[in-house]
C-alpha cells in the first residue's frame, strides 16, 4: 500500500510526460503487469482520429512491434481499439476469445491477432477512459507477456482496482501536460501572440502590447498556424489549447 501510495504521489506531482509514463510502467510491472500501450488522440471527428503525429502513444512494447501496429495504421482494426472507441470502462481480452470462436473477426482483425500471438501478447485488459472534450479519446491496453488469460483474470482480481486507478490518475495528468508531438513546437513568441489572440486582443493590439510591428505579429501568427497544420487563427488557437500548448506555466 506505502508504495502503491508512491506511485499516486509521484504520478500526481510529476512535471512531464516521461515522468509520469515511467512512474506508471514501474507501478504495473509491480502487479505482473509487463505490457502496456497508451493511446490518445485529441483530434477525433465523427470520421477521424485524426493525423498520426497529433496521438500521444506511449508504450514499453518493442519499437518493430509498434512499427507493425501502430505506425504501419494495422491499429484501427485491434478488436480491443475498436472496444475502446465504442465504449467507456474496463474489458477483459477475453471478448476477443469469444469473438474468434463465434467467427466474428475480419481478415485485418484476425491480422492483427497473429501479430500479437507473434509478440507474446495474448492476454489482458483494456481502460477506455471517459474525456470532457468530444475531440479527445483515450485508451490504455494492459497485458501479461507470454501469459493467458486467467493469469491475467487473477492479477485483475486481486489488484483491478488499483490498476485501474493508478491508469485512470495517470491519463488524467498526460492529458494536462503540453502534448508531446513530433513536429517542431511552438517558440515563446508564437505561444505569446496565440494567447493575446485568445484573450480578444486583435493584431494591432498584441503589437503594441509586444512593441512590435503589426507585419512582426503577422508572421509570428502563420508560423503557428504552420508548426499546427491550421488552416486559419482560429483553428490554431483550438488545436494549441487541446494539445496544451498555450496558456502554460513556463519551465
Amino acid at each position: 500500500m506505502v508504495q502503491f501510495i508512491e506511485h499516486a504521489t509521484t504520478i500526481l506531482n510529476a512535471r512531464t510526460i516521461d515522468e509520469t509514463w515511467a512512474t506508471l510502467v514501474k507501478s504495473m510491472s509491480n502487479f505482473g503487469v509487463d505490457g502496456l500501450l497508451y493511446g490518445i488522440t485529441r483530434a477525433r471527428t465523427a470520421n477521424s482520429l485524426g493525423l498520426e503525429d497529433e496521438f500521444l502513444v506511449l508504450s514499453n512494447h518493442p519499437k518493430d512491434y509498434l512499427d507493425a501496429f501502430v505506425h504501419s495504421g494495422l491499429f484501427v482494426h485491434g478488436p480491443m481499439v475498436q472496444w475502446a472507441l465504442a465504449n467507456e470502462g474496463v474489458a477483459s481480452w477475453r471478448l476477443i476469445g469469444e469473438r474468434v470462436q463465434a467467427g466474428g473477426l475480419s481478415e485485418a482483425e484476425a491480422k492483427v491477432l497473429e501479430l500479437n500471438r507473434r509478440y507474446g501478447l495474448l492476454a489482458g485488459y483494456s481502460i477506455s477512459f471517459r474525456d470532457a472534450s468530444i475531440k479527445t479519446k483515450g485508451a490504455i491496453g494492459l497485458c501479461a507477456r507470454h501469459r493467458d488469460q486467467d493469469h491475467m483474470d487473477g492479477i485483475w482480481s486481486k489488484h483491478g482496482q488499483k490498476i485501474e486507478f493508478l491508469c485512470r490518475l495517470a491519463h488524467l495528468k498526460l492529458n494536462a501536460l503540453p502534448f508531446k508531438s513530433p513536429r517542431q513546437p511552438l517558440t515563446p513568441r508564437q505561444r505569446e501572440v496565440l494567447e493575446w489572440v485568445g484573450d480578444g486582443k486583435s493584431i494591432q493590439d498584441i503589437s503594441v502590447l509586444l512593441g512590435v510591428t503589426p507585419a512582426t505579429v503577422d508572421k509570428h501568427l502563420r508560423l503557428a498556424r504552420e508548426a499546427l497544420s491550421a488552416q486559419t487563427t482560429a483553428q490554431a488557437l483550438l488545436k494549441a489549447s487541446l494539445l496544451n500548448q498555450i496558456f502554460m506555466y513556463r519551465g
